[in-house]
Order: structure tokens, then C-alpha cells, then sequence
């Protein structure tokens, strides 16, 4: 292979990666890896119709003043995500405000911002967010475009139902760029198949397999750890005389909880909980096997000062994938560590199973008359064991 076609391997693999963040995102509702927004309250930090690179609340860390966050609103615009910075705290939770907004969120109505409410961090360079021009518009256009698309279908069905309107545009618009990227992977490799008369189009390349195959364990294996974890919110009261409700304590005192984590994946997870100020957690880690549920008990103080307060506990999930006290020192370090070095483990071991199963060489695919590949995937393990 040419540098050239290892660059243009690179670029196709970082969009397919890009777009299935995408279509992550807007199934569950929340940026992961880019966002984008669609006012101009943020400008000029953020212009309206740009993106930003936005990374999920488990790895950015701690919020500090100065910071651009992803949060879900209560009452601004009905609802729903909003992207502002942080401006100061409160005991009650964040000041939130966008740039160009001459008064607060919470000065127009929005309850300070909990730790809970908060989704995600732009990724900033000092106080500048790095954005991407335009990435926003275009998504909205394509977007409005698929809404147009599914009511219209709905409409000639006679009914309802399905995803909702936002979901299905959101699914479109990553589905087309997926095939804008599957595009880029193949086309240059096409035109040369029309040029060049010693084209073997019976074999497919081996970093094409082993890409593909990275892509998906990384992309996967990220969601089951970032998508099941995250923030655990508790409202408590502090009373002069509580009942028998574990979350209305008695005002100076403390109460225990039992909080539950529940693993339905295929591979064995350690849970490392980081609880929020006045709450502490015992134990403070717990091994959760496959399609199983672990307890830990998380204790709650509230001030003498009688009124509402919010408590929560951080989760953090990992994949084990390497021995948990060695887990253990990279999430010391910073969850991000240990995120991406049990990424690195897996795509590291999903491209040595290729190689074992298929060497170093091009792969070729065969027709029917030929052996089987189940067969020949059999004979290879076989080999091996």
C-alpha cells in the first residue's frame, strides 16, 4: 500500500467512526464525540449551525467555572438540551448562561443546574470551544429534510406511531453520511479497479477487515461502559422529624441506600463509584458479573438547615478486559486512562484474531463451489487448539 492509500484508509475509518457517534448520539439523545447548536446564544464561542467536539460528563471530569456543558434543561425552550456555560455555583447547583444571553438561565426562570442534569463538556482550549463550521446546519438541513420525508410516509399510510419525527431525521441523517464514509473507504478503490486491468476484485484488503473490525469492538465495547453508567441523583430533605422515607433524614444526620448496578452485557464489569460531597459509598468498587446485579450501600448527609438538597454518586464502568487493580490505578489516574487503554487492549486483540485467523496477507473471498467459510474458519481454530 501507497502512503496515499494509507491516508485515505485513515480518513475513511475516522468518518465511519464519526458517523456511528453520531447515530449513537441521537439515539439516545445526547451528544457523544460532536454536537452542535442551533441558536446564537452562545456566539461568539459557538456560532449558530456550528459543532463542537463534546465529550460525555464521565470523562471530562469536574465542572469548573468557565466551562461550555451540555445540560438537560428543565424550563428554557420547553426543555431539552441545552448548550451554555458555566458561570458560577450555588449550594442548589450551577449558574448556567449563554454568551451572547444578556441575563442567566437561572435569572429567566431554569432551577440551577445539578450535576445529573449535565451530559457533556465542549471540548475547550483555554475558554475557546474547538468547533467545526457549518457541521450543525447541515445536519438540520438533512434532518429537516428526513422529518419532511417520514411525515409524508406516515401521512400516506394513514397513521402513526414509530420512531418520533426528531429520532427518525436523526437516524437519516446518520445513515447518509455512513454511506458518504462507506463511499469514501471504497471509490478510490474502484477508479482504480476501472484503470488498471490487474484489478482482483475477488480480495478484499486486510487492514479493510481489521479497520472494520476495530471500529466496531471500539464503538461497541465504548457504549457499554459510557451508556449504562453514569450519574445517580438523590433528592433529600433535611427534617426535625423524619418519617420512615430514608431520604427525609434528620436535619444534621446522615442515612444509608441501597443503590443497585445492574449488568446485562456478555462480559464481566467492575463499577467504581465516585460519590459527590456529603455522600460516601461502601464498598467503593464492586465486580459485576455477566447478566448480574451487585449492591452497594451509599450513605446520605444532609446540613441542620432544614430545606431540599440533591446528593449523587458518579459511576464509572469498565470492561475487564485487564486485572482489576490494574484497572484500578488507571482509573486513579483519570477514567479517560482507563477508558482508552481498555480500548486500546480490544482493538489490539481483534486485529491479533485476524491475523491469526487470516495472516498478514489480502484476504480472498471464494464462491459457493468453493470450501465453506464457517469450514475453513474451523480448520483454522483447529490449527491453533
Amino acid at each position: 500500500m501507497t502512503l496515499r492509500s494509507y491516508a485515505e484508509a485513515a480518513l475513511g475509518t475516522a468518518l465511519v467512526v464519526l458517523v456511528l457517534a453520531l447515530l449513537l448520539g441521537q439515539l439516545l439523545g445526547q451528544p457523544i464525540l460532536l454536537g452542535f447548536v442551533s441558536t446564537g446564544s452562545m456566539e461568539p464561542a459557538v456560532d449558530a449551525g456550528d459543532g463542537f467536539v463534546a465529550v460525555p460528563a464521565l470523562l471530562a471530569g469536574d465542572v469548573s467555572e468557565g466551562d461550555i456543558v451540555v445540560f438537560d434543561a428543565e424550563e428554557l425552550q420547553g426543555g431539552g438540551l441545552t448548550t451554555h456555560r458555566v458561570v458560577g455555583e450555588t449550594d442548589e447547583g450551577y449558574v448556567t448562561k449563554g454568551d451572547a444571553n444578556p441575563f442567566t438561565d437561572q435569572d429567566g426562570g431554569e432551577p440551577p443546574v445539578s450535576e445529573g442534569q449535565i451530559v457533556a463538556h465542549a471540548l475547550q482550549v483555554g475558554d475557546t470551544a474547538v468547533t467545526i463550521p457549518h457541521l450543525g446546519t447541515g445536519i438540520m438541513g438533512v434532518q429537516s429534510a428526513a422529518d419532511g420525508l417520514q411525515q409524508s410516509v406516515v401521512s400516506a399510510a394513514g397513521g402513526g406511531g414509530g420512531l418520533e419525527r426528531t429520532q427518525m431525521g436523526g437516524a437519516f441523517v446518520a445513515l447518509g453520511v455512513f454511506f458518504i464514509g462507506v463511499a469514501a473507504l471504497t471509490g478510490s478503490r474502484g477508479a482504480r479497479e476501472i484503470r488498471r486491468s490487474s484489478s482482483r476484485p475477488d480480495v478484499v484488503g486486510i487492514w479493510v477487515v481489521g479497520g472494520a473490525v476495530i471500529v466496531v469492538l471500539v464503538v461497541a465495547a465504548t457504549a457499554a461502559m459510557v451508556v449504562p453508567a453514569g450519574i445517580q441523583e438523590y433528592g433529600v430533605a433535611s427534617a426535625e422529624s423524619p418519617g420512615e422515607d430514608p431520604l427525609v433524614i434528620e436535619a444534621g444526620g446522615s442515612s444509608t441506600v441501597e443503590h443497585s448496578v445492574r449488568n446485562d452485557g456478555f462480559v464481566p464489569v467492575v463499577v467504581f463509584f465516585d460519590p459527590g460531597e456529603d455522600v460516601s459509598t461502601s464498598p467503593d468498587r464492586t465486580w459485576v458479573s455477566r447478566d448480574s446485579t451487585a449492591e452497594t450501600s451509599v450513605t446520605l448527609s444532609v446540613p441542620e438547615a432544614e430545606g431540599r438538597y440533591t446528593r449523587y454518586v458518579t459511576e464509572h464502568r469498565y470492561i475487564v478486559v485487564l486485572p482489576p487493580t490494574v484497572i484500578a490505578a488507571l482509573h486513579s489516574i483519570h477514567p479517560l486512562v482507563a477508558l482508552l487503554t481498555i480500548n486500546v487492549v480490544i482493538a489490539v486483540g481483534g486485529l491479533l484474531a485476524i491475523v491469526v485467523l487470516f495472516g498478514t496477507g489480502d484476504i480472498r473471498l471464494r464462491s459457493g463451489k468453493d470450501v465453506p467459510l464457517m469450514y475453513r474458519l474451523r480448520r483454522k481454530l483447529r490449527k491453533w487448539l
